[in-house]
């Protein structure tokens, strides 16, 4: 599985996780949905039948944010989801 992309302009972190079924990329959305409620943290989603892409952007309303430690975090505990 490949690593968090960091991006720049504007700063995010992106990553494309990748499922055998259906059924298995559902079974991790609602993971992640659950835990985004949970933190109050919510990414931004795109997903097909096998696949989720996950776009973290800074939690702050500045324009030149950075990704930070929360961010950071975030990311690993998705990475969780599918281990």
């Amino acid at each position: 599985m490949e690593e968090w992309q960091e991006r720049k302009r504007p700063n995010r972190l992106e990553k494309r996780f990748e499922f055998e079924t259906y059924e298995k990329t559902r079974d991790f959305l609602d993971r992640l949905g659950e835990y985004s409620e949970r933190v109050n943290r919510f990414p931004d989603i795109s997903f097909g039948k096998t696949y989720a892409n996950i776009t973290l952007r800074p939690d702050s309303e500045e324009k030149e944010a950075l990704i930070g430690e929360l961010d950071y975090q975030f990311a690993k505990d998705v990475d969780e989801f599918i281990n």
